[in-house]
């Protein structure tokens, strides 16, 4: 097991340090200008559009607008959002939630792009609805079988194996701290509840996403708020902490700043997982007259994820008191933090929450990988084999080792963000040429701008749009 662990922490150094740093900081750049700021110009847009859908039924297996937005939410929203921000806060110190920031903005224009393409190239569903994503862009239009079926293992195993096993993780950590219950058998309630939700096919699992979703994260937002105002005073003092952390030149040559980036990056992009190719899985699923809508949308949920819910969390931790005497990390730092503002009940509360943020995420990451897992092979015996071991994975995280569990994510997650990042970056063009064709519509006086392939160079891929 050390040899693993060195393995994988190597392995991690140098992915994180000399390659995604580049990949994801340049290409967030790259696609910023060539979209002119599409993620701060249309915020306007981005909140009509995500209106379409709430409450609309479905039926055959089509998911709506917000139901994709919520399917891909509740994988965002999960325990990298208040277990994640309380590690990023140890081991980077303050400054990395700056970096957390700046790597959102930059990533919810990269987010547009492989959402926008997940929704052009996407391809019908037997009984109803639509599937894609990376593996099918990446296939049907760049014709690289190996590296689409690289990708579809990838994104199979890290979210529906490997991420999972983080969510259960920290589920049975924050249980056991607040009511002292035997994880393993708290292990064994989520797996069985995973177990009824997964084998309910993608139509319950739209709709356990639909409900959960905007409960827990406003739940979460609100007490936030609360304490927010409530220490309102110590705000200034807290957002100095902040920018002088991310900035601080003085620790340079220590390699105190490259802590805190380094840190904000890696806890950013498995947070809100901007680039990493697995949310334009969600966004292919819905039904849609226009690609860029679903672009838009994805795009706006890498803001809820960090700009909302992230700081959220980091505010309640820095707003606190000895937080960083208490030699606590993790979910317990959280559960102490909250405990500071709302009493000895707090963390009784947070392992409730911290409960229904992992499960939601536990529901959408498998999601992920059953789309996936139809792209390797259609045999429905495969697909029930990999609910079972999504299942045996939940209850393994639910006792693992948390530093082996996070570092394991860390690669996988890696490995998948690189083959994805290849892909948009030379696909981005034809996401451009969409996105010009919506505005030009609703400039035009078109309420609802509707798609013609017809105005990209080339159809090849493009299974949906056009046909009827």
């Amino acid at each position: 097991m050390g040899f693993v662990e060195s393995f994988v922490a190597f392995a991690n150094d140098i992915l994180w340090s000399y390659v995604l740093i580049v990949m994801l900081v340049g290409l967030g750049i790259w696609f910023s200008f060539k979209t002119r700021f599409v993620q701060l110009r249309c915020l306007k847009e981005m909140m009509r559009l995500l209106r379409e859908g709430v409450g609309e039924k479905t039926e055959h297996n089509h998911v709506s607008s917000f139901q994709a937005f919520c399917v891909s939410t509740a994988s965002r929203v999960g325990v990298g959002n208040i277990a994640g921000i309380a590690i990023a806060i140890v081991s980077g110190g303050p400054g990395a939630l700056f970096w957390m920031w700046m790597i959102a903005i930059l990533g919810s224009a990269t987010g547009f792009i492989e959402s926008t393409l997940a929704q052009i190239y996407k391809v019908p569903r037997e009984g109803g609805g639509y599937r894609g994503g990376p593996a099918y862009y990446i296939k049907n239009v760049l014709g690289n079988n190996f590296m689409a079926a690289l990708f579809a293992v990838l994104i199979s195993v890290t979210f529906g194996l490997i991420f999972n096993s983080v969510q259960a993780n920290t589920i049975t950590i924050s249980m056991h701290a607040a009511f002292g219950v035997d994880r393993f058998m708290v292990g064994c309630v989520i797996a069985l509840l995973t177990g009824i939700v997964i084998f309910g096919g993608v139509s319950r699992i739209a709709k356990v996403a639909e409900w959960m979703v905007p409960i827990m994260a406003g739940l979460y937002l609100l007490i936030a708020f609360v304490i927010t105002i409530v220490n309102i005073g110590k705000l200034p003092q807290v957002f100095m902490l902040i920018f002088t952390s991310a900035f601080d030149w003085q620790a340079v040559a220590g390699g105190g700043m490259g802590v805190a980036l380094m840190t904000g990056i890696k806890r950013g992009l498995f947070s809100n997982e901007a680039g990493m190719g697995s949310v334009p899985n969600a966004a292919a699923t819905a039904s849609a007259t226009h690609p860029v809508k679903q672009g838009l949308i994805q795009a706006f949920g890498v803001f809820v994820d960090t700009l909302w819910v992230c700081s959220a969390s980091a505010f309640i931790i820095l707003l606190s008191e000895g937080y960083g005497d208490s030699n606590l990390t993790g979910i317990e730092l959280a559960q102490y933090a909250l405990a500071q503002h709302l009493g000895s009940w707090a963390p009784s509360f947070l392992a409730v929450m911290i409960c229904l943020f992992a499960f939601s995420s536990i529901v959408g990451n498998y999601y992920y990988g059953e789309i996936n897992i139809a792209f390797i092979h259609k045999n429905p015996l495969l697909l029930t084999l990999f609910r079972i071991f999504v299942v045996a994975m939940v209850l393994f995280g639910s006792v693992a080792k948390v530093g082996l569990v996070w570092d394991m994510a860390d690669l996988f997650m890696a490995m998948m963000a690189i083959t994805n990042l290849i892909a948009i970056g030379l696909l981005g063009k034809y996401a451009y040429i969409a996105l010009h064709d919506y505005m030009a519509q609703k400039r035009a006086g078109i309420e609802e701008p509707e798609f013609d392939p017809s105005i990209l160079p080339s159809q090849k891929g493009i299974e949906v749009w056009g046909k009827k």
